[in-house]
C-alpha cells in the first residue's frame, strides 16, 4: 500500500485553542478515520502510531490530533489533568469539521474513534444531537472504541454508560478481557444496547496487552483490534452502499 508523505497541520477550535494534527494517508484509501488519544499519552505514542500503521496497511486514512491539555503538558513539563469532556468535544468537533472540509468532493466514509478517553469523547459526540452540528453528525458513519473507559480505575460504581446507550450511530468496542476500566464480566452485566458490539481480546489489559503466560502476544492483539475495526468499516460501507442503491 503506497503511503503519501505524512502531513501536519494546526487548526484553531471554537474556544480559541490550537489543535495539532497529523494526517497519515495512503493511495486509493477506502475510508477516513479520526483517531483520538487517551488521557495518559499523546497522538505520537507508540500505541497510536502502531494502530495508524496497521490501518494504513488496510487502505484506511487516519487523522490523529492532540487535545490541547496534552500539548500544554509537553510545553510546560507539568502533567496537567485532562480537560473536562465539554472542552474535549469542542476540540474533536473542530477536527471533524476540518477533515470534512479538506476532503471536499472526494469524500470518504468517515469513522471516528479513539483510545480510552478519546473513544469516550467520540461516543459522546454522537450521543447528544445538541453536541455536534447536524451537518457533521450526518457525515459520520460509525464509532469505534479501543479500551472504552466504562468507569474510572478502582471506581466501578461511577459508570460511563450514557454515551453508549444514547448514541445515534453504531459503535464497535474492542476491549481487553481484564481491562481495569471495564472487564469482560462487568461489561456483560451492563447489557449494552444492540447498536453496540463489544469484542474481547483474551487476557488483554487496558492497553490490550496480554500477559506472557496467556500464550497471546501484544502484537497479535493489536493486529486483531485493527482487523475488527477494518471489518466493521467494510461491513458498514457495504450496507450503506446497498441502502443508497435501494433509494
Amino acid at each position: 500500500m503506497a503511503k503519501i508523505p505524512v502531513k501536519q497541520q494546526v487548526i484553531t477550535s471554537a474556544d480559541g485553542n490550537d489543535i495539532n494534527m497529523i494526517f497519515d494517508t495512503v493511495e486509493c484509501a477506502r475510508a477516513q478515520v479520526i483517531f483520538a488519544h487517551g488521557a495518559g499519552a499523546d497522538m505520537s505514542h507508540e500505541f497510536m502510531a502502531e494502530i495508524v500503521r496497521l490501518l494504513n496497511n488496510a487502505a484506511i486514512n487516519v487523522v490523529r490530533f492532540n487535545f490541547p491539555f496534552m500539548d500544554k503538558r509537553a510545553l510546560t513539563g507539568i502533567k496537567y489533568p485532562p480537560d473536562r469532556m465539554p472542552k474535549l468535544l469542542v476540540c474533536y468537533q473542530a477536527v471533524i469539521e476540518h477533515v470534512l472540509a479538506q476532503q471536499k468532493s472526494q469524500a470518504l466514509p468517515l469513522f471516528i474513534g479513539g483510545k480510552s478517553m478519546g473513544s469516550r469523547a467520540a461516543a459522546s459526540l454522537v450521543a447528544d444531537p445538541e453536541v455536534l452540528k447536524a451537518n457533521l453528525l450526518s457525515e459520520i458513519s460509525a464509532v469505534f472504541c479501543l479500551g472504552y473507559p466504562f468507569h474510572p480505575a478502582k471506581k466501578p460504581e461511577k459508570l460511563r454508560l450514557e454515551p453508549l446507550f444514547t448514541a445515534s450511530k453504531t459503535i464497535l468496542i474492542v476491549q481487553g478481557e481484564r481491562d481495569a476500566l471495564g472487564t469482560k464480566e462487568e461489561i456483560i452485566s451492563y447489557q449494552l444496547p444492540e447498536h453496540c458490539t463489544c469484542v474481547f481480546l483474551p487476557d488483554g489489559d487496558h492497553s490490550l496487552k496480554p500477559r506472557v503466560k496467556s500464550g497471546y502476544t501484544y502484537q497479535g492483539h493489536m493486529q486483531r483490534a485493527v482487523k475488527e475495526i477494518v471489518d466493521f468499516i467494510d461491513q458498514l460501507i457495504v450496507a450503506n452502499n446497498v441502502e443508497h442503491k435501494a433509494r
